[in-house]
This record gives C-alpha cells, sequence and structure tokens, in this order.
C-alpha cells in the first residue's frame, strides 16, 4: 500500500480542477453540468474496459507501494479517478474558453459534390487506415502493441464523432478545438513524464517501441494516449455543440428544445442531414452576429452569456436596431432619412399584420399572411445584406408597439439635422421620452423574449420586470449620452436638455461648438464635464432604482442580464474617473476591466458606487 499516485493527484490534477471551477463557477449552467456529467460517463464506461484489458495482460502495471490498494475491475481507483479528473479539468476548460462561441453560425449547409462531402470522406478513409494499421500491430505481439491498442481503441470513437460533426471540427476557431486539446495534452505529458520516472506506473517494455518524447523522455505510447483522450473529450463537445446547434438554430426540423435534451435527441439532431439545413436562416444568424461585433462590444460581451434560442433572437433584435439606426444615420439627405422611417414603419406593419377569417370561419394567422408579403417588401426596399437579419426579426415573440416607439425615437433624431438649436430636447422629459422610445423599448423587449422562452413569473411580477426594465433602458441611453457628447455635437446634435444648458449659461449650439473645439478655456470645460455628470447622475439614479428587479428574472436570464446591464454601466464609471480612456471619441473601458466586470456580474448582484 502506497500514496505516490494519490500524491499525484493532490500535486497535478487536483489543484488546477479547483482553480478552472473557480473561474467558470460564474458561467456555469444546468446544461454545463450536464455536459460534464454526460462527458465524464461516457470517459469512465469506455475506459475501463479497455484500461482493465492492459492491466491483465500485463501491457501496464502499478507497484503495490505506489497505490493505495482499493481496485475496480484490476484498475486501482486512483486510476479511475484519473479518467474522471481528465475529462472534468479539459472540458472546464473547452467550455471556458468557447463561452462566447455562437456555434450555430458555424452550421453549413451541404450541396452535392462540395468540399464538406470530400472533406468527411478525407477523415474517415484516413481514420479507417489507422485503425486498420492498428489491428495489424496487435495481430502481431510486440514493439508496436502497446501503440497498437492505444489506437485500436482511440480511433474507433474519433472516427464516429468526425462523421457527425466534422463541420465544426473543422470550422471552429481554433481556441475551442485545439487549444483545449494542446494545453491539457502538453501538461499531462510533462505529469506523467514524472510519474513513471518515480515509478509510479510502469509499462512492460516488451510492448513498446523505445521511443521517448524529446526534451522530457516520455515514451511515445504515452504521448500519444493523452493526445487522443484530450482529443476525444474535445471531439466529444463539439459534438454535443453540433447538436445543441441544429436544435436551436432550426425549428422547423425541432420545433421545441428541452432545457436537456436527451442523448436521444442529441444524436437525432447530428443525423440531421447537412442538405436540411436552412442556409438563409444560417446566414442571417451570420450577418447579426458580425453586425453586433462591429457595433456594441458591450452587448457582444452579454450576449455570450445568454443560450439556446434566447440568445438568437437577442441577436436578431439587436440586429434590427442596428440596421435601422445606421440606415437612418448614414442616409445623404434628411429626405432620405425619412424615407428609410416610413418603410422601416411599413415593414413593421407588414411582419405583424392581422389575422384574416376565411368564407369557411377559419383563421390564417397574420404571421402566415404577411410573411411572403414582408419578405417582397423587404427585398424591393432594403440592402440586400439586411434582408436575413430583418426577416428573422422574432415577431412572434415581441409585441409590435415598442418597434413602433422605436421609430418613432428614431423620428426625434431627424429633428437634429437642421443646427444644433431645433433640438427637440428642450426639457429632461422630452429626454426621458427619447430614452423611452430609442432604449425603453429595446430593454422592454428583450425582457419580453427572456419571459417567452423562460415562462412562470405571474402577471403581477411580469409587469413589474418590465417597468423596471424599461427605466434600466432609459438609464443605458442616458450613459450612452454621456460617452457620446463630442461624437453626437460632431453631427450637430446636442441631447441635453435646454433647460439645463441655461443654468451654465450656454445654448445647444453654444455647446456644440464648444465640444468641437480643442482650445477651451478651462471653465467651458468644466460646464461640459458638468453636463456629462449630470447626465451620469440620473442614468445612475434610474439604475439603482430599477437594478433590484433583475433579481426577479426567471433563473437561467438572470445572471444573464446582470452582465448585459452592468457591462454598459461600467462605461459610466469610467465616465466619472479622471483621466477614462477615449477611443475615437469615445470612453472605452479596458478589455481586462470588461471581463472582470461580467465576472462579477455573473457571481451575484453588483450595485453602483455613487
Amino acid at each position: 500500500m502506497g500514496y505516490d499516485y494519490a500524491l499525484v493527484h493532490l500535486t497535478y490534477t487536483v489543484p488546477p480542477a479547483i482553480l478552472l471551477s473557480i473561474l467558470y463557477a460564474p458561467l456555469c449552467t444546468r446544461l454545463d453540468l450536464y455536459k460534464i456529467v454526460f462527458l465524464i460517463t461516457i470517459a469512465v464506461t469506455s475506459t475501463i474496459p479497455w484500461d482493465s484489458y492492459l492491466i491483465r495482460n500485463s501491457i501496464w502495471s502499478y507497484p503495490d507501494n505506489a497505490v493505495m490498494g482499493p481496485k475496480i475491475f484490476d484498475i486501482p481507483v486512483e486510476e479511475v479517478f484519473f479518467f474522471v479528473i481528465q475529462t472534468f479539468n479539459t472540458t472546464l476548460l473547452y467550455l471556458l474558453l468557447s463561452k462566447p462561441t455562437l456555434h450555430s453560425i458555424y452550421l453549413a449547409k451541404e450541396k452535392k459534390n462540395d468540399k464538406w462531402k470530400v472533406l468527411k470522406l478525407g477523415g474517415q478513409l484516413g481514420l479507417a487506415l489507422i485503425i486498420k494499421k492498428s489491428i495489424d500491430w496487435i495481430k502481431t505481439p510486440g514493439e508496436y502493441t502497446y501503440m497498437g491498442l492505444i489506437l485500436v481503441w482511440a480511433s474507433p470513437f474519433l472516427l464516429l464523432l468526425w462523421t457527425l460533426a466534422y463541420q465544426f471540427l473543422v470550422k471552429l476557431p481554433l481556441v475551442s478545438t485545439a487549444i483545449p486539446i494542446a494545453i491539457p495534452t502538453l501538461y499531462l505529458w510533462v505529469v506523467d513524464a514524472l510519474a513513471l520516472h518515480r515509478g509510479t506506473w510502469v509499462i512492460s517494455s516488451g510492448t513498446k517501441t523505445g521511443l521517448y518524447l524529446p526534451g522530457i523522455g516520455l515514451e511515445a505510447e504515452e504521448a500519444v494516449f493523452f493526445f487522443l483522450t484530450n482529443c476525444l473529450i474535445v471531439f466529444g463537445l463539439v459534438a454535443f455543440d453540433n447538436a445543441l446547434a441544429v436544435l436551436n438554430t432550426f425549428p422547423a426540423h425541432f420545433p421545441t428544445v428541452p432545457s436537456l435534451p436527451t442523448p436521444a435527441l442529441l444524436v437525432r439532431a447530428l443525423l440531421l442531414p447537412a442538405a436540411a439545413y436552412d442556409d438563409d436562416r444560417i446566414l442571417g444568424l451570420r450577418q447579426s452576429v458580425q453586425r453586433l461585433k462591429n457595433k456594441s462590444r458591450s452587448f457582444y460581451l452579454a450576449s455570450g452569456t445568454f443560450s439556446g434560442r434566447l440568445r438568437i433572437d437577442l441577436i436578431h433584435l439587436y440586429a434590427f436596431c442596428r440596421i435601422a439606426d445606421d440606415l437612418i444615420d448614414n442616409a445623404k439627405s434628411p429626405a432620405e432619412a425619412k424615407l428609410w422611417i416610413l418603410k422601416l414603419r411599413k415593414f413593421v406593419e407588414f411582419a405583424y399584420g392581422e389575422a384574416k377569417k376565411g368564407p369557411d370561419g377559419s383563421v390564417t394567422p397574420a404571421t402566415d399572411i404577411n410573411q411572403g408579403a414582408a419578405t417582397l417588401f423587404a427585398m424591393n426596399n432594403f440592402p440586400q445584406d439586411t434582408l436575413l437579419s430583418l426577416l428573422y426579426l422574432p415577431t412572434q415573440r415581441m409585441d409590435k408597439e415598442p418597434l413602433f416607439e422605436l421609430i418613432k425615437g428614431f423620428e426625434m433624431d431627424l429633428a437634429f439635422t437642421k443646427d444644433a438649436n431645433s433640438t427637440p430636447i428642450k426639457t429632461e422629459p422630452d429626454l426621458d421620452q427619447y430614452g423611452a422610445r430609442v432604449a425603453g423599448t429595446v430593454a422592454h423587449l428583450c425582457i419580453q423574449l427572456v419571459l417567452h422562452h423562460y415562462p412562470g413569473l405571474s402577471e403581477t411580477a411580469s409587469k413589474r420586470v418590465m417597468a423596471a426594465g424599461h427605466d434600466m433602458g432609459i438609464a443605458l441611453q442616458y450613459t450612452n449620452i454621456a460617452r457620446d457628447l463630442k461624437v453626437d455635437a460632431e453631427n450637430g446634435r446636442c441631447y441635453v436638455p435646454i433647460s439645463w444648458l441655461k443654468r451654465e449659461k450656454m445654448t445647444p449650439e453654444s455647446f456644440v461648438s464648444a465640444l468641437r473645439s480643442d482650445k477651451n478655456e478651462e471653465f467651458v470645460e468644466k460646464r461640459i464635464e458638468k453636463q456629462r455628470l449630470h447626465l451620469l447622475e440620473r442614468a445612475f439614479g434610474l439604475y439603482e432604482k430599477s437594478v433590484g428587479a433583475i433579481e426577479e428574472l426567471p433563473r437561467p436570464a438572470r445572471a444573464s442580464m446582470r452582465v448585459a446591464v452592468e457591462s454598459y454601466m461600467q462605461i459610466g464609471r469610467e465616465l466619472r474617473t479622471p483621466g477614462y480612456q477615449v477611443k475615437a471619441g469615445r470612453a472605452t473601458v479596458p478589455t481586462w476591466k470588461r471581463i472582470t466586470v461580467a465576472w462579477r456580474a455573473l457571481a451575484g448582484p453588483v450595485h453602483s458606487t455613487r
């Protein structure tokens, strides 16, 4: 009886598990726990028969003075624990690195004679040849026996996973595939080399090649073993995420998706032919995600904490808002901007429409009637690269009134096209109304989508969180205005109420001129900063009034909504800090701080410091 193997775990495998658990704990969901348990179960059940065979046939062994004694099918309990801890560590690393990835955008429709079929067949052929060679090595006992046993055990699993998820294995970012394989493999190579040198476990000399990994003196077979086992774990996770992407992306094939899909449902999703994928849905989501990346780093960071179809709906909603905003802001003339507003309003009318009753009394849903009309109108009136994002706006799950109010907010922006003094923001209630239209509406729709995907709140609670969300949207808009004072001034716009400016003996025109100038007197700069701080004071007042309602949201969306709010309000906190960073005329939050804020928000409620 000994404790060498147990000490290997205490020294080398358990500490990384603790560290990764702490790092990932705020991000962890029930679905993540399901993945972890699922992968560990498969790893243990598939490895025990193979490992037991190797021990019984003296391919490798464990000295009595290195293990505690208890065994499962002749396998020391420390070795069985190794199956668990390695899978746990690699899985957590994969989950941590893959969290920002929206897997749906990596799906690809398979067409006749395209590269995907060639790639799939090439991988299958290569793995089949490896299986054939490993069988030949096993049939002829000798120096390649151990290598053959490793390959004949791992390669069939890899072949199956490649067949099911080859697209994702090739298309996903390397940070989601190669890195979760490489880091644990390199680490375990070092651990294994140390353990072999100490004699914690022993490989029979008659069954190995005698080749060693340069630098650390590790047997080639062991190096291959740890590389392949980490490949198996990551390939399994990729296949799992591939199945989830199919389930979440194609409601026509899978109308409902349970929070914890059964293995049978996951397999059904993986077996759906790639030729049956909806290419337009994939492309529309890709375009929406790209807008998210380009236009709002804060919301892009926050979106990674949402999951499933809710995340997809939120991305499409944001894309609609960005498209509308860009079309109006980038218009060449006020007349063109007004035309875009008319087109947007008409599109929303088409997208919702009204149900119609037929002569036989049957009712045709408005969505069925107007889908074709909305599509035709969009195709004839909007830029090509906006069509799919518009058409996948989740109108069936949102009220139409907030969208019409949002368009009214864009109309208010048109009043700025003449000169700064023509601002429609004359009083604080005007600014509240503007914020309610361009941001409160969006917050309302976001919460409505949350409550659709995670129902269960009472009508009273739903109204309460909707109202709080509306106010929070205004708070975020105040923060946005405070950040963009100079950028807006360059466009001739002043969102600071005239009533505020009068107190400082300024007009919208003089305020805009001062912001445009790089050589203001100190007292002018103080006046400008005073208006910024006034905006932020109003923003944080609304924030503190509304932030508690986040904790009333359904649990699966609660932490994610915290991240969305806190990531944006951090901009306001930066603006309150002397010497804040400015990029392209806007205050920015350093990446490390964004991540810290998001992590804290996921861990629990975070409140403003005033």
